[in-house]
């Protein structure tokens, strides 16, 4: 009797000690599996360098692992190594410190959220690597981002003196060479130049790759939108680029400057009421219009009669002096904000 009491007396023990070791866990349930909360890496961790210093970014993660939908983000780890140009090994390991811990934030599906960092906290002459991994929790952590690296130097003067100037399908950009540092001296290394594009004056792309000159034509964009550019001085550091100053932004909006071809098979027809001037109609794609002209004999300049729209192809001259013989010729002209003009056709006349 006595040993039967004494076993209902550890059972209850145990399962008293069991339930309170998971109150003391904080689980009501059991512990989720891992797979379920753990982030995907992030994958698109970038950086631009400017005289100020370094911004990261990135975009919050959406998805677990495992591929679920993933609402929020606790905090991100940012991990940092700093390496002297000096002592730069390229196949020893990256000597990343302990993180910094950022916060997180609502991870929203449909427009990707950014993760930002910025810091001045840079050394000349060194080498920098940045990796970042993202947590829902202190114990569920994404693996590594990829890696960036760069150089930090001082910081090469911004370009000064940047003008626009748009040709026949083209804006060519151009600016004065960087001489020297930030701090006044004189640049003793290689200096090359990004440009930079915006749309609406933010979010700048960069424009092919750097060049050693102090000219770069840009040839795909839209007519009649509007441009902002800005060109970066970059220095070359011992087989590493170093962001250097970037200049003051200008505006530019695109314009058709290129004709179109002039009406071919231009010929005239004596009327009961004046003479009637017909053509063909036009092969290229953005023809508004054509303009009719007639030029007396006696002079060089042929005076503008009237235009039509682009699916009318003749044009009828009703009031026709008498004593001289009038030429006739047709030009096309473009939808163009500024419509461009094409040459003359070549001139006709009646026959008497």
């Amino acid at each position: 009797m006595k040993m039967r009491k004494g076993r209902h007396i550890a059972g209850f023990m145990l399962l008293a000690g069991a339930l309170l070791f998971a109150a003391g866990c904080g689980y009501k349930n059991y512990p989720v599996p891992p797979e379920n909360v753990v982030p995907k890496p992030i994958e698109d961790l970038r950086y631009t360098v400017d005289e100020k210093g370094v911004k990261l970014t990135w975009s919050y993660p959406v998805q677990t692992v495992k591929g679920t939908d993933l609402h929020e983000i606790s905090s991100f780890e940012l991990y940092r190594a700093v390496v002297p140009l000096a002592d730069y090994c390229n196949t020893c390991p990256i000597p990343f410190g302990e993180p910094q811990i950022l916060p997180g934030g609502i991870s929203a599906q449909e427009t990707r959220r950014q993760g930002t960092y910025l810091t001045s906290l840079l050394r000349s002459g060194h080498k920098y690597f940045f990796k970042v991994r993202s947590r829902t929790s202190w114990w569920a952590s994404s693996d590594d981002s990829n890696i960036i690296s760069f150089v930090w130097h001082t910081p090469t003067s911004a370009p000064e003196g940047v003008k626009a100037e748009i040709g026949d399908g083209r804006v060519a950009i151009r600016w004065s060479p960087v001489t020297t540092y930030m701090d006044g001296r004189k640049v003793d290394m290689p200096v090359e130049y990004q440009v930079l594009r915006s749309h609406g004056g933010e979010g700048f792309e960069t424009m092919g790759e750097p060049v050693s000159g102090t000219e770069f034509v840009d040839r795909r964009f839209i007519i009649d939108q509007k441009y902002f550019y800005k060109v970066q001085s970059l220095l070359l550091l011992e087989g590493n680029i170093a962001g250097g100053g970037t200049s003051e932004e200008i505006s530019v909006i695109p314009v058709d400057m290129r004709p179109p071809s002039p009406p071919a098979g231009v010929g005239v027809i004596g009327m009961e009421k004046g003479v009637k001037v017909y053509w063909e109609k036009s092969t290229d794609s953005d023809v508004a219009g054509y303009r009719i002209y007639r030029r007396p004999a006696n002079q060089q300049t042929p005076i503008l009669l009237g235009e039509t729209n682009a699916a009318t192809l003749s044009f009828t001259d009703e009031h026709v002096p008498g004593a001289v013989r009038m030429y006739y010729s047709v030009t096309a002209f473009d939808t163009a904000k500024k419509p461009n003009e094409s040459e003359h056709s070549m001139e006709v006349t009646l026959r008497h």
